[in-house]
Order: C-alpha cells, then structure tokens, then sequence
C-alpha cells in the first residue's frame, strides 16, 4: 500500500484541496502534493498536523499497526456488528 495514497485519501476526506491543506499545515502546496504522489517522506510533526486537520486518527492507528484500508474495515466490522445486534 502506498503512503502517498492514504494521505491523499485523507485529505480528500476532509473535503480539503491540496492548497486549502498546505495553509494549514504552513507548508507549500508542491509539498503536498509530493506527499501524495511518494516523491517525499513527511516528518513526523507534518504526518500528526496532517492527521489532525483531516481528522483522520483511525488512518495513523490503522498506518502503526500495518493494516491496510481493508483489512481494517474487515476486522471493525465483525465487532461493530455484534455490538449492534447486542444492543
């Protein structure tokens, strides 16, 4: 799985343009924009700006433990779906 894409997808999530969240993060929209497309790393610091301003705290849980998009929606799911049926 590629880094870029999660950030891309995380990004687009929140509704936000590559320049809307370059202002945020006080960084350049070409920055973003090599994030996106794995031409560059962010640092640590940017990667937890970017999470938080995209509101997407399930994307860094999901990156640290190694899963990817589906396998994290395929392990959520059995549980989500007992608690209801528990409710």
């Amino acid at each position: 799985m590629r880094f870029g894409g999660i950030l891309k997808a995380a990004r687009q999530r929140a509704g936000l343009s590559q320049e809307e969240l370059a202002h945020r993060l006080n960084i350049n929209q070409s920055d973003v924009s090599k994030f996106e497309n794995d031409k560059k790393v962010p640092d640590v610091l940017t990667f937890i700006q970017w999470i938080q301003q995209t509101s997407a705290q399930e994307v860094m849980v999901a990156f640290l433990y190694g899963m990817d998009g589906m396998s994290m929606i395929q392990n959520l799911l059995p549980m989500i779906g007992g608690f209801i049926s528990w409710i």
